[in-house]
């Protein structure tokens, strides 16, 4: 779920993203590039700041984004959390400029993440969840999630006269 769907008890966490580009062997992409990291703090620095140039790779600092949790979705966290191996995802967009992507979002829910590997444009990273993120993702969760049972809806009994032909209006009957 977007930060633009905000509730009182969503909570927000602050991250910086650490991407790699290097160049590609392939003829229809110059450029490969691959989230290494999630970190905590971040030097104030604009985003996609060089942090290492090496002749096969650049390192940057592809920017600050939010962690944000909302209550409804606390079934997928949950999910992510007791999973053997918890997980962060990260969306990296394509944009114009240098160096050609844009930080689009980072999440815990694999529900939303998912949404973002059907499109197929977007690079989808997932690393592991950084130590800082899971004590707080694990007390968020034991605070809001609410079992929710499976209610089954019945169908409406169909009625055999509504799909019965009928006389125009104009006939006499």
């Amino acid at each position: 779920m977007s930060d633009a769907f905000t509730t009182p008890d969503t909570r927000h966490f602050p991250v910086a993203v650490v991407a790699e580009r290097r160049a590609s062997s392939s003829p229809w992409a110059d450029w490969i590039w691959r989230v290494v990291d999630v970190i905590e703090d971040a030097p104030d620095t604009p985003p996609w700041t060089l942090l290492r140039q090496e002749p096969a790779r650049s390192l940057y600092l592809a920017g600050r984004a939010m962690v944000a949790m909302h209550p409804t979705d606390t079934d997928n966290y949950r999910q992510n959390l007791e999973g053997g191996d918890p997980r962060l995802w990260v969306v990296l967009r394509a944009a114009g400029g240098e160096p050609g992507m844009a930080l689009h979002l980072v999440t815990l829910d694999p529900g939303e993440a998912h949404l973002y590997a059907d499109v197929g444009n977007d690079t989808l990273e997932s690393l592991p969840l950084p130590a800082f993120l899971l004590q707080p993702a694990r007390d968020f969760v034991a605070r809001h999630h609410k079992e929710r049972s499976f209610h089954k809806r019945s169908r409406d009994r169909a009625d055999p006269e509504a799909l019965a032909r009928r006389r125009p209006r104009d006939e006499p009957g």
